[in-house]
């Protein structure tokens, strides 16, 4: 009783615990703040559990953490410390805990068999240790086949067969598929297909199957390599000579017993025996597989017992032979039958799913903040099958031997931390583990005592539109958790109330905002560490309003229509007015004018039909408003005609003022065609009579315009109408009309002062125009002055010029010029100044200072002090640096200097020269240049670029091609850039894919011009690429590619299309032509034939390049027949010629009954038989009976058209009438039970006597057949493409 109440109590201890327990403390994601709080490790890079590594790299195990202070990283390998100090391959990266261990350096490089094992990383700082999973390392392994003795295969025609790959055991498993010897996939389908464990399984086979080169092959994907197991012989007896062999020992008693047929109902050959299990873990992919034997071919079916197959999940490969689930959970056990079926009957598996699972994460443990005296927990949940064990460690340390903490209380898969000091700060690792696996996570507990601090920028303005919500922030950190606290003012009272919504974050809401929300608030925090605010501004803006929407509109075609948008806003907000059609922008067409506060649409057509749209925007809100515009068709009318405007007339001048005059007219008739302006020409009879120059324009719907004049101009006016269809007839002229004389009102425009001459100022401008005169005895005024100096103005009259020289003055001085017009009644206006100076000269002085720093091989930055601008004497335009090339320090001699000039601006005291021959002398010198030209060069200044990279070699040639060597010369590159130290030699061979193989290198001395490499492959194509290296490095790379030669001792010549040996092995009606090609692999390849000595042009087959034989099908037994074979390309094309003739056509091979003993009895019994009925028939012929013919023919009929049976193509019934019939080709003769095989597609078919041996259809020999033909294929010619041997392997990745 004492036990149970101990065990209550404490349960009651707990529970008041959790109660109590605040929540964590959010550490914001401030990078500053991030920087300055301590922090301890987290692991945020590992490898994989089970990693795998190739042999032929580089050993890396990542292993990356975080922390505060940064954190150390150390290993253990198999459970013990791992000293990487002490082992000169392995080295850590630096400020990481990744490893790297040596593999393939030549001097200190091992194996990676020696580094397999158990590798665990720890990263740990003064709060505590993070640790990494248990990562195993292994070495990939892809070994060779082992050697066995393989028997050749001997099956009967119709029975299963299979055929074992048993590959090596590598890691990771490889991938199987099987091929021919040429490197072709063999085919697969519902008859034969692959196993899960490589295994090739025929349900039944037939004669086509038989050949000697079924090759399994497994493709290591790790190490890229495939092995190749040792070819197996698979020999069909065909059905046919199985039944002679047993019709020979039979006797006739034995004749009538059941006759010897393949066909049976299916039995499983995958997995054996009716039922079975397999345990599959969660989340993974469930495969099972059924495959059965039989005849016809059975087909497999697949169901779950009790439940249906997972519709999204589900998947069937193989010819529905594997049943596929992916991602499987606990729901997919059960059991799963396969039914395999044919007509003849069913078999059936039922296999029993487990799925298991290893660990998996329902609640994983996460970082804890807490500040000292507060409690929190870490909760580690997970589930898997069977149920995982939950164990915790602490940095590291299993928490039972783990330093003891007061402040901690572990209760199964939770960690309880009650009044938590700054030294209970850890990392803590959840252990779940099962039969199956593991998962491990870390989550730190972090103890921090932090005052308040407030994140949001200080004074943050905020602005908001009235009546809308408003949220002013207050992002803020501290430990304990600060309390937030919001005042409005400087002494406001602390805000409180429903009007406001008090956000955990620190964010204050005010819901609705008002014209009297504005103002400053300020926002505190305080925790018991400390106490901090800061103050935002709230401003509430006006909301943006519509006032005058767009109304709908009703237009007819060509008119006009507008629409309004007239919007009232916040008068501190800018806003901006887009318009939409149907929810899209405008078209790009001019007859859309966007106005102020309207859009306005000119020649409406019935696509401007559509919703338009008015929005008002400004950078807090939007308003929008639409209206519809609908294009109607104007009335039905007599066709119009359309022309240009008749002219205006009746033109009349009125209110007469010295500057201005109205003037009137009457519109001519606009011919169907509105008149959209009228322009005004005027006349100045005075200076310019007769023509006519443009005044203005104005709209077509004026008729009267007050016209602005110029003083002292005789005006006559008149008006032309403008419509679409084009302008009118100008108007008669007006009166005229003479204005009085004026002042000028405007001086010269373009005025300035530049010298011609180092001693001269020539001040130009734009002379007025004739209207502008105002008056008679039009002059100019030009008046100058030398700036900042003490000088009175000097002035000088001209007329009738636009320019005026000033002589004597100092060189390239400032001065101030104006020039004023004035006439006989006046000047104009005084005019405005403007800055000019005198002439420029060249400049006095060279730059200073000069100096040269080299940047690298190429570049160099050339410096200098700048030339005061007294001694510039003129524009200041810039520097320019003339630079050279002296020498070559390789040696090598200038064929031509060439000097280069490159030009700064004046503000520049600096410069960059790119573009220079490494490992050369240059010299330089620097020029100021102003407008007048170049001043004194600097003296030179010599330098010396560093060596570069050197350019290509010269050219690179292969020759004296062998059998295994190549040799190769190559010239020094044109542009060493320094002392060639030596060239790199890379070379790797080339399939006919052009798929690159493995990449030698090969170093050789500078001396060096040639080389012979050895040890290459025979008639393999070799790609070279060729460098040269100074001390700097390698530089640009030449290439080149070449082939070794077939034969030993010959030369491979430059290889065009050829064919020879052209051979032809004839059947009845069909020929296989074979030949010996040479040529690139890409030509093509094609077959020519007909009928030889016939007139008609020859048919012509196309062959794949890759292919050497090809056959022709559906020719005329017993003809002589002309082939070509021929190759065409970029090339040309080279053939010859062979002649052939076809079998003769043979009747099918019979078994000559006539000499079997059985035969003859059964013949002498018909022939009494009927010698019986033919003496029946007479008697009762003389008797006067009638005899039933039509009965007869009812009762017995045709035995030529008697129905065939489905199943197995033989005659229906049984009859007497069958004696006297010859036995007719293909049908089965049951004389001497010896079954002729029915003709078909998927049969080996016999050769015509003196025919040498038999061909599939795809033209390889299968063997000698004597007395045997082939029945003509019923497809056409066959010319698919035969892939090369690694892209044919490569396919089955």
């Amino acid at each position: 009783m004492e036990w149970s109440s101990s065990i209550s109590e404490s349960r009651l201890s707990l529970v008041l615990i959790f109660c109590q327990i605040i929540t964590a403390l959010d550490v914001p994601l401030d990078p500053k703040l991030l920087e300055e709080l301590p922090q301890p490790p987290t692991i945020t890079q590992q490898s994989p559990k089970d990693y795998i590594v190739d042999p032929r790299e580089n050993i890396v195990i990542q292993c990356e953490a975080k922390g505060k202070p940064p954190p150390s990283f150390s290993w253990t390998r198999n459970g013990t410390h791992f000293d990487i100090d002490k082992d000169v391959r392995v080295r850590m990266k630096p400020h990481s805990g990744t490893l790297i261990i040596n593999i393939i350096n030549d001097e200190n490089g091992g194996k990676a068999e020696t580094y397999e094992g158990v590798y665990q990383c720890t990263a740990r700082n003064e709060l505590g240790a993070a640790i990494s999973n248990n990562i195993v390392i292994r070495s990939s392994r892809s070994p060779l086949w082992t050697k066995e003795k393989l028997v050749p295969k001997t099956v009967v025609e119709g029975q299963y067969a299979i055929l074992p790959c048993r590959p090596p055991i590598g890691l990771p498993p490889p991938i199987i598929f099987w091929m021919d010897n040429s490197f072709q996939k063999l085919p697969q389908n519902n008859r034969v297909s692959q196993s899960l464990n490589g295994d090739l399984y025929f349900s039944n086979v037939k004669p086509e199957d038989s050949r000697d080169d079924y090759i399994c092959y497994a493709r290591f994907n790790h190490t890229q390599t495939i092995q190749q197991k040792q070819p197996i012989s698979l020999k069909v007896e065909p059905v046919d000579s199985l039944n002679e062999t047993i019709t020979a020992n039979m006797s006739d008693s034995d004749f009538y017993g059941d006759r010897l047929s393949p066909e049976r109902r299916p039995t499983l050959l995958l997995p054996t025996g009716s039922t079975s299990s397999k345990t599959e873990l969660r989340g993974n992919t469930l495969l099972l597989e059924c495959i059965a034997e039989g005849l016809p071919t059975p087909l497999i079916r697949w169901i779950k017992e009790g439940g249906e197959l997972p519709a999204n999940r589900t998947f069937l490969d193989n010819f529905h032979k594997t049943l596929k689930i992916i991602d499987i959970s606990e729901a997919d056990s059960g059991k799963y039958k396969c039914i395999a079926s044919n007509l003849l009957g069913s078999a059936h598996h039922v296999i029993t799913v487990t799925v298991k699972a290893a660990p998996y994460w329902i609640r994983e443990p996460t970082n804890l903040v807490l500040s000292p005296g507060e409690s929190g927990s870490l909760i580690c949940r997970a589930n898997g099958k069977p149920k995982p064990s939950i164990s915790w460690l602490s940095n590291g340390v299993p928490i039972a031997i783990a330093p003891e903490d007061p402040s901690r209380n572990v209760d199964g898969d939770t960690v309880i931390f009650t009044d938590v000091q700054e030294r209970s700060s850890a990392v803590y690792q959840c252990n779940a583990s099962n039969e199956y696996g593991y998962l491990l996570a870390n989550a730190f507990v972090n103890v921090l005592a932090e005052p308040p601090r407030i994140l949001t920028p200080h004074n943050e303005l905020y602005q908001v539109i009235a009546n809308k919500p408003a949220l002013l922030d207050c992002a803020f950190f501290g430990s304990p958790v600060p309390e937030i606290e919001w005042f409005k003012g400087v002494k406001g009272s602390i805000l409180q109330g429903n009007q406001y919504v008090f956000h955990k974050n620190g964010t204050l809401e005010i819901p609705v905002a008002q014209k009297d929300s504005a103002g400053t608030y300020t926002c505190v925090a305080r925790n018991k560490l400390g106490k901090v605010q800061n103050e935002v501004q709230l401003e509430i803006k006006e909301p943006t309003m519509i006032i005058k929407q767009p109304e709908y509109k009703v237009v007819q075609r060509t008119g006009q229509v507008s629409f309004e948008c007239t919007i009232k806003h916040d008068a501190t907000l800018v806003p901006t007015v887009t318009w939409l059609k149907d929810g899209a922008e405008l078209p790009n067409d001019e007859r859309f004018i966007v106005g102020k506060h309207n859009l306005t649409i000119m020649n409406v057509t019935d696509k401007d039909g559509g919703a338009y749209t008015c929005i008002a925007n400004t950078t807090l809100d939007s308003v929008s408003a639409s209206a519809v515009l609908t294009v109607v068709a104007p009335p039905t009318a007599p066709p119009v005609v359309y022309d240009r405007p008749d002219p205006p007339f009746d033109l009349e001048l009125t209110d007469h003022q010295e500057r201005t005059v109205q003037l009137t007219w009457i519109p001519g008739n606009d011919n169907n065609s509105p008149i959209t302006k009228f322009v005004i020409e005027y006349e100045d009879a005075m200076r310019e009579p007769g023509i006519w120059n443009y005044l203005t324009e104005i709209s077509g719907i004026l008729t009267t315009v007050q016209l602005k004049l110029s003083p002292y101009v005789n005006y006559s006016f008149r008006v032309i109408a403008v419509n679409d269809i084009g302008n009118s007839q100008p108007s008669e002229a007006s009166e005229q009309y003479f204005t009085k004389a004026a002042k000028p009102d405007d001086n010269p425009t373009g005025v300035q002062g530049i010298g011609s001459e180092p001693d001269n100022l020539v001040i130009m401008w734009e002379p007025l125009k004739h209207f502008q005169f105002n008056g008679p005895g039009l002059q100019y005024k030009v008046s100058w002055r030398q700036k900042d100096g003490d000088d009175d103005w000097t002035s000088v009259t001209v007329a009738n010029v636009s320019k005026y020289i000033v002589s004597g003055t100092p060189t390239f001085a400032p001065y101030e010029i104006k020039v004023q017009a004035l006439n006989d009644l006046g000047p104009a206006p005084e005019p405005t100044t403007t800055i000019g100076h005198s002439g420029e000269d060249l400049p006095m002085v060279a730059p200073g200072n000069l100096k040269v720093q080299v940047v690298n091989s190429t570049l160099a930055k050339v410096q200098w002090d700048p030339v005061l601008l007294k001694y510039v004497r003129g524009h200041l335009q810039g520097y320019k640096i003339y630079y050279m090339k002296v020498e070559s320090l390789s040696g090598r001699i200038n064929q031509h200097v060439e000097k280069k000039a490159l030009s700064f601006p004046g503000n520049k005291t600096h410069g960059m020269l790119p573009g220079l021959e490494p490992y050369s002398t240059y010299k330089l010198n620097v020029r100021v240049v102003n407008g007048k030209g170049e001043g004194p060069a600097t003296p030179d200044e010599t330098f010396k670029t560093p060596e570069g990279v050197p350019s290509a070699p010269s050219f690179l040639k292969i020759t004296n091609p062998n059998l295994d060597s190549l040799t190769l010369e190559w010239g020094p590159p044109s542009h060493p850039n320094g002392v060639v130290v030596g060239y790199i030699l890379k070379f790797q061979p080339i399939n006919n894919t052009h798929e690159l193989g493995r990449l030698e290198e090969i170093s050789i001395p500078a001396n060096e011009t040639s080389l012979i490499l050895s040890n290459l492959n025979y008639s393999t194509r070799y790609k070279f690429y060729f460098y040269a290296q100074t001390s700097v490095g390698a530089g640009s790379q030449i290439t080149e590619e070449a082939v070794t030669i077939m034969d030993e001792g010959k030369m491979v010549p430059p290889v065009y299309p050829g064919i020879k040996n052209v051979t032809a092995a004839a059947a009845e009606t069909y020929a296989n032509i074979s030949w010996e090609y040479e040529g690139p692999v890409h030509e093509n390849i094609y077959v020519e034939y007909g009928v030889a000595g016939s007139k008609e042009d020859l048919k012509k087959e196309n062959v794949n390049g890759s292919r050497n034989f090809f056959m022709l099908k559906g020719l005329t037994p017993g003809t002589s027949y002309k082939v070509r074979v021929g190759a065409e390309g970029l090339s040309g094309f080279r053939s010859s010629d062979a002649v052939f003739e076809t079998g003769p056509a043979k009747a099918s091979r019979q078994v000559d009954i006539a000499t079997q003993g059985w035969f003859i009895g059964l013949m002498c019994a018909v022939a009494l038989l009927i010698l019986i009925l033919l003496i029946v028939c007479f008697i009762r012929r003389n008797k006067g009976g009638k005899y039933p013919v039509k009965e007869k023919e009812d009762a017995h009929g045709d035995p030529e058209i008697q129905p065939m049976k489905e199943d197995d193509g033989t005659l229906g019934e049984y009859s007497d009438a069958d004696d006297h019939k010859p036995l007719k080709k293909g049908s089965r003769t049951p004389s001497d039970r010896t079954v002729k095989k029915e003709d078909s597609d998927d049969s080996l078919v016999d050769y015509g006597e003196g025919v040498n041996g038999q061909f599939n259809e795809d033209g390889s020999f299968i063997g000698q057949y004597s007395g045997k033909k082939e029945k003509e294929p019923a497809e056409g010619n066959e010319s698919s493409e035969a892939p090369s041997p690694v892209n044919a392997m490569n396919s089955f990745v």
